[in-house]
């Protein structure tokens, strides 16, 4: 049996068996709470039952010199989307397999590879960028977040990763943010969080469904956003959102048209994460797995184009998916450690002024084809130091990656735009930064 066959044996057989039990579960969201239980216990035992069908089949107790070299030649020959597909497969048939994936995946900061789901809550790769590319529908103020499978500009195909949908508020503007293109209900594992602005569009707040790992630098809303089921209020599972972002556009006193200038606060990650061996605080493991272990439960790769068609490919379910990233202990901070845990500050890269072709120009390396006044990089603001130079000392030079584009946001086409981001922004951050690129700002312009 070749290599190919046992991975389409894998995927075929374990498939099906996760797509029945998906779909039971979002049934059990659509009906109402008397019959939730019933529907519950009925999915316990069809779970269970599952379970152990897994456990006792022959795919599970294979040899783990096997099965390493299974994972580690599939990691190696799927690269790409869609036959990366294959690749969350695996992880979706045993804990055994699932252990063995999380051990030989690596998180996007280190291959460049969006995998699984928690991985768009993770930092993009050091070295590189990840390109995707939003499409906005106006008629339904939907924009859905695809993942570039070819390096042309004008892409006809992508892999979906996130959708947001906008609300128009008698004081404010919101795009809630979900990892499904249909299911948009906010009491849904698909939510995952909002962007919030003011009533003048030139200030932005980022929120996020799961506290980040530096609780104390982020604020939690009063305002309960999500609507759960009683199985689902737990005292580890706080049905508020966390901020975690800040974004903020300058007043236009002049009132005239030119590049807006924008500053975004990143409070869930440390200014130091930019120095030699900076990383960002993640998640705990346990709180990424159970808040995105189900989202990709529909693991979909759409072709977008001008008709908007989708291909659907074969499902499949996994649980406890998490591939760690390193962590910041809890320990106290003394104050020559606070200047470090200052959050980190993101400012937009300048444009200059061209004569010939009188306008504001930036050099987006041909990613971005379309003058808008939307169009944007990010890089890293120089903080002042504890011991700031004196006027005689000449500053020290930045370290290497702020200088770095960070993020960079521009328009192709009609309602089509790239976006590229890299370490330390994840893709869910970048999404929301970019989504209040869209927002009508009426004092800015």
């Amino acid at each position: 049996m070749s290599f190919r066959s046992i991975v389409r044996d894998v995927r075929d057989g374990f498939g099906s068996l996760s797509r029945r039990g998906f779909e039971v579960r979002l049934v059990g969201h659509r009906r109402g709470r008397s019959h939730s239980a019933v529907h519950e216990l009925r999915d316990g035992h069809a779970a269970a039952a599952a379970a152990d069908v897994v456990q006792s089949s022959c795919w599970a107790n294979l040899p783990p010199e096997l099965l390493r070299d299974v994972i580690e030649r599939l990691e190696a020959s799927e690269a790409a989307w869609p036959s990366r597909k294959n690749v969350v497969a695996c992880a979706a048939v045993c804990r055994t397999w699932r252990d063995m994936c999380r051990e030989i995946v690596k998180n996007p900061e280190f291959c460049g590879k969006i995998t699984f789901p928690v991985s768009l809550k993770q930092p993009g790769p050091r070295d590189g960028a990840i390109q995707c590319f939003i499409k906005r529908d106006k008629s339904t103020q939907t924009y859905n977040l695809y993942l570039c499978l070819s390096s042309a500009v004008l892409v006809e195909s992508g892999k979906f990763l996130l959708s947001a949908k906008r609300y128009s508020r008698a004081t404010c503007t919101e795009y809630t943010i979900f990892m499904s293109a249909d299911n948009t209900s906010r009491s849904s594992n698909m939510y995952i969080g909002k962007l919030r602005s003011n009533l003048l569009g030139t200030k932005f707040v980022i929120y996020d469904t799961q506290p980040p790992c530096n609780t104390a630098n982020v604020s939690q809303s009063g305002k309960t956003s999500r609507r759960f089921y009683s199985r689902k209020v737990s005292p580890k599972n706080p049905s508020s959102t966390y901020s975690i972002a800040q974004v903020s556009y300058e007043l236009n006193v002049l009132g005239t048209r030119g590049p807006r200038r924008m500053n975004c606060v990143m409070h869930s990650i440390p200014a130091s994460s930019l120095e030699a061996g900076g990383t960002v605080p993640c998640q705990p493991d346990s709180v990424l797995a159970r808040s995105l272990d189900e989202s990709f439960g529909s693991i979909s790769f759409s072709k977008s184009s001008i008709m908007d068609r989708a291909i659907r490919f074969s499902s499949s379910r996994y649980s406890d998916i998490s591939v760690g990233g390193p962590m910041v202990g809890g320990q106290a901070l003394g104050d020559s450690d606070e200047s470090k845990e200052r959050p980190l500050i993101l400012r937009n890269k300048a444009p200059r002024w061209h004569e010939q072709l009188q306008c504001w120009c930036l050099n987006f390396k041909g990613r971005v084809t379309v003058a808008s006044v939307k169009n944007f990089q990010l890089v890293a603001a120089t903080q002042p130091a504890a011991g700031a130079p004196t006027p005689s000392q000449p500053a020290p030079p930045p370290p290497p990656d702020h200088d770095k584009v960070i993020l960079q946001f521009g328009k192709v086409a009609k309602d089509m735009f790239t976006m590229d981001y890299r370490y330390p922004l994840s893709a869910f951050q970048a999404f929301a930064i970019c989504l209040s690129s869209f927002d009508t700002k009426l004092a800015c312009e």
